[in-house]
């Protein structure tokens, strides 16, 4: 499917979206050496992360994210949740302290009243709901309700007969809770947050979900999971696990309360009882999350609605109880290096976590071919770009197809003009990778070599004469005077033979 971003949301009646959808990024502190909250910032700005969420409202870092533009997503922690459930006056102290002597400079979007409180700290649930009206009257007073939004992230292990999706319903013990809650959310216009793991629905059940089917792996028609009811088909487990929340959310009659993810993603390394938490299929969850979210497929319930979502997390937390994976779910350590390098084509330059910013222009997946060759074209003509290395027998003239090519002809051109945003655009049909493009001999522009040095590359005069673009072009003529001449061939055959 084609990596684009689209102008306009498709507007469906049940449910209202943002306009636009976003990655955000957790950020936890559970790290032996916790860089500075200067230190995280620049990592967000370099990493062009404009959506995060803390598990606290730290004052340091809300400081920080000062005059930054990037969007904060603050949290009262569980353990001070029961005072403020039980108290108006300490739930307004709470808001003047972490959201008003912040705000405006400090772009605060929402707040998370607690966290899985109801499958985490059961008894505070009964004063959840007190604690989410009590914050949102605070902020009412100061003036702030249009701007900041309350919720609280829910698991999604309180949804059951998750699937088919249409069958799901929220754990009925839950409804004393989650029915004044969903209340407020519709009539405050918030969202409901939720908890997404497709890595734990993946290992507990014991061989029932293939992992392809977790980790948003493209699937045959045959291998998809059908809902019977519907006869909606799911690609992965996170479109199913949203429109579950989407369903039970209709259950108890709510049909116009949006999902914001809260919390998704896969470690990297786990306990020999973990096998798949690998950095192979880490990169892979998380790079095809971020594309699904940024390309606004939706789920099957709302296609073209796409669900913002906040990744966990931003930093290995190596001072974290429990297993092993629970300390290797971030995308960087805390020296703000790369766990690995998404992959990350298509989604621009949002995260595109590789910190030696290599990025590189290609072709569109399902670009138009005919658009690709013609952008081609004109990139190895008027363009003036290096391409003689796209003849037949030099080193990136293999593999010979339009896409192949296009790639190296538009990075080529994209490098030469300094990487600058509109020079990889080619009518549409290009986009700006973090991925290396480059295979065999064919080193493209940019492409750090062995040693991690940037492999060599002179950019052509704009002035320049250009004899080995014009040799890539002339070769490329002759070709189809060939073609063209093969089938006038063919053509006047026929007409004899008639």
């Amino acid at each position: 499917m084609a990596l684009h971003f689209l102008l306009l949301l498709l507007v469906v009646s049940v449910v209202a979206a943002e306009e636009e959808p976003f990655i955000g990024v957790n950020i936890g502190t559970d790290l032996s050496d916790m860089p500075h909250p200067t230190q995280v910032v620049a990592l967000l700005k370099a990493q062009k992360i404009q959506h995060v969420r803390l598990f606290d409202a730290d004052q340091a870092m809300l400081i920080a994210l000062a005059k930054t533009g990037i969007e904060v997503v603050v949290t009262v922690p569980n353990d001070e949740l029961l005072a403020i459930g039980q108290s108006n006056s300490t739930a307004a102290n709470w808001v003047s302290h972490n959201v008003v002597a912040h705000y405006p400079a400090t772009n605060i979007t929402a707040i998370c009243v607690g966290s899985e409180v109801l499958t985490t700290l059961p008894n505070a649930a009964k004063v959840l709901v007190n604690a989410i009206k009590y914050i949102h009257s605070a902020l009412v007073a100061s003036n702030l309700d249009r701007q900041v939004k309350v919720s609280t992230p829910l698991s999604s292990s309180i949804i059951l007969d998750s699937f088919p999706p249409s069958q799901a319903f929220f754990n009925r013990s839950l409804n004393p809770v989650l029915v004044p809650m969903l209340d407020f959310l519709q009539s405050s216009g918030s969202y409901l947050m939720l908890n997404v793991y497709p890595y734990y629905d993946y290992m507990q059940s014991n061989g029932v979900i293939p992992l392809d089917y977790a980790l948003f792996k493209p699937l045959p028609p045959n291998k998809e999971a059908v809902d019977s009811n519907t006869l909606l088909h799911y690609t992965n487990v996170f479109d199913a696990m949203v429109d579950a929340a989407y369903f039970a959310m209709a259950f108890l009659n709510y049909t116009n309360i949006p999902v914001v993810v809260t919390e998704s993603g896969w470690p990297s390394k786990g306990d020999s009882n973990e096998p798949d938490a690998t950095v192979d299929n880490a990169n892979t969850y998380n790079s095809n999350l971020i594309k699904h979210v940024l390309n606004k497929t939706g789920t099957p319930k709302h296609p073209g609605i796409a669900v913002s979502t906040y990744m966990y997390e931003l930093y290995n937390e190596d001072a974290k109880a429990g297993p092993l994976s629970e300390k290797n779910w971030g995308l960087f350590d805390s020296n703000g290096e790369p766990i690995y390098i998404l992959r990350l084509t298509g989604s621009g330059a949002t995260l595109a976590n590789d910190t030696s910013n290599s990025t590189f222009c290609v072709a569109k997946d399902g670009a138009d071919p005919k658009m690709l060759q013609a952008a081609l074209d004109w990139a190895c003509g008027p363009g003036k770009v290096e391409c003689s290395l796209l003849l037949q027998g030099q080193p990136c003239y293999e593999p010979d197809n339009v896409i192949a090519h296009a790639n190296y002809a538009f990075d080529s051109y994209y490098h030469k003009m300094g990487k600058t945003p509109d020079s990889c655009d080619f009518n549409g049909v290009a986009t700006i990778s973090s991925t290396d493009p480059s295979h065999g001999s064919c080193i493209f522009p940019g492409s750090l070599g062995k040693n991690g040095t940037l492999a060599n590359f002179t950019a052509p005069s704009m002035n320049s004469t250009n004899s080995d673009s014009s040799a890539y072009n002339l070769q490329k003529c002759e070709l189809r005077i060939r073609s063209l001449l093969m089938v006038l061939g063919f053509i006047l055959c026929g007409v004899v033979l008639l």
